[in-house]
């Protein structure tokens, strides 16, 4: 006899309540909409759509997190800075994949450990900015926000803030999901087929390296077939979402009550992290993702004090739940080492675990003579060497890495085997926002972290 479904679990009235109190609290970075009426129609019509991601894959990456802060596996998260919507073609979105593949495989493989695989897609549209306008030969219009809010171009009716994007970003999201979930678990992900990950690339010194590695991994399997081993775990993969939660007109209509359990989940990604502008504790942003079951993850900068971050600790992990925070240290090659020693030594003190893992790129910038914004790979990878030392020091894991990235080979980060200068920046310089690191970068990155790992 078939089994009647499980009943619906109706939420506590408080639940859905708490949901809206961070509208009662100061909100930063959010757009001005010129018509109030037509963003709130936006996003009715964004409660009303299906999620994206689903609350079981939510609770698997909360499952996988907890191992990496208990020093059992590892995160790679990289992706855009600022996706857009005309880079969600099929070719960019593959081969963003296809770098991260590569790079999981560099690091499983040279450091044993389990890699849990994260993108910065299918969500990170909207960007914080410094300042709410931008000018321009005397000229003022409000800054670029991202695709979900405004257009890049400099002119009035590209920057003026329009709703209907907020609708657009959904979809455009789910396009993306829609090709990475056929990725990553239609064969294209199989560990025997290593070597066609590096098609399409430009020959370099990283990707000569990286088809070494996958010889060794061919003759690994081939031994393992020959025993027969089962195959199964290698032909697919886990790959799983993550963005800024920082536009609030679209996370909350995203923001669904989980059938089983009453309980809200942000739909939008797997994983939700709050930015270094916007972590008040205050804040509507910490008060929002506090009540929500996604894995969140804060940014925190050098000036982060021990008091801060405890504070931080009791807001949104209060039950001490493993893989349910992570800290994400953006400190700056030149203060990493200076700035993360007194939060590892006092968070050891506590009975919070949370997961740490290191974004090497955001506290690296720097802007040429020409303008170009832009980040020195000796730089970045400075930070990562800072962070691995740091909790040697402290004894405790070092458990991912945050990178903005791209499969393409742009030219927007200087240095490299590649010894991209500032002459060359002009000749691939694509992203809107932030340098990204390029394919070759990227692959040298993960040669670099699986050298560190192997040495914890």
């Amino acid at each position: 006899m078939a089994q009647s479904p499980e009943p619906s679990v109706t939420p506590e009235p408080s639940v859905l309540a708490g949901l809206d109190y961070w509208r009662e609290l100061p909100v930063k970075q959010q757009p001005l909409w010129l018509d109030p009426a037509a963003a709130s129609a936006a996003s009715d019509e964004l409660a009303t759509l299906p999620p994206l991601v689903f609350a079981g894959e939510v609770d698997m990456l909360r499952e996988r997190l907890a191992a990496a802060s208990a020093g059992r596996a590892f995160l790679l998260q990289g992706g855009d800075c600022a996706e857009t919507f005309a880079g969600a073609t099929a070719d960019r979105i593959r081969n963003r994949v296809k770098t991260v593949l590569q790079m999981a495989v560099v690091l499983t493989y040279g450091a044993s450990m389990p890699v849990v695989k994260m993108g910065r897609m299918a969500g990170q549209f909207a960007k914080p900015r410094s300042s709410d306008t931008e000018t321009r030969e005397g000229v003022t219009l409000p800054a670029y926000r991202g695709d979900i809010v405004n257009g890049y171009d400099f002119a009035p009716e590209s920057r003026a803030a329009d709703p209907a994007r907020l609708v657009r970003g959904y979809h455009t999201a789910a396009s993306t999901l829609n090709l990475i979930r056929a990725f990553t678990t239609g064969g294209f992900a199989d560990l025997r087929q290593v070597h066609s990950w590096n098609q399409g690339f430009a020959q370099n010194p990283a990707n000569a390296r990286y088809e070494s590695l996958a010889r060794e991994i061919d003759r690994a399997i081939k031994f393992m077939d020959a025993c027969g081993a089962d195959f199964d775990a290698l032909k697919y993969t886990e790959f799983y979402t993550g963005h800024e939660g920082l536009l609030m007109d679209y996370e909350r209509p995203m923001t669904r009550i989980d059938s089983r359990t009453g309980t809200p989940y942000d739909t939008s990604a797997h994983f939700i992290w709050i930015g270094e502008r916007t972590r008040e504790l205050d804040g509507a942003h910490v008060d929002f993702f506090s009540r929500v079951r996604n894995p969140i993850g804060v940014k925190l900068g050098p000036t982060t004090t021990p008091g801060v971050m405890r504070e931080l600790v009791d807001k949104l992990d209060p039950n001490r739940e493993p893989g349910r925070l992570t800290f994400i240290t953006r400190m700056g090659a030149d203060r990493i080492r200076d700035a993360l020693p007194p939060l590892l030594e006092a968070i050891v003190t506590t009975d919070a675990q949370p997961l740490w893992v290191t974004d090497p790129m955001h506290g690296n910038g720097i802007t040429t003579p020409s303008g170009y914004k832009t980040r020195r790979f000796d730089d970045v990878v400075d930070e990562v060497k800072g962070f691995f030392e740091a909790h040697r020091a402290a004894g405790t894991f070092p458990g991912g890495i945050h990178v903005e990235l791209t499969g393409d080979d742009v030219t927007e980060c200087l240095g490299g085997s590649e010894h991209i200068d500032e002459a060359t920046l002009a000749t691939r310089y694509e992203s809107l926002c932030d340098p990204r690191l390029n394919h070759m970068q990227s692959l040298e990155l993960a040669f670099l972290v699986a050298e560190e790992l192997g040495r914890r």
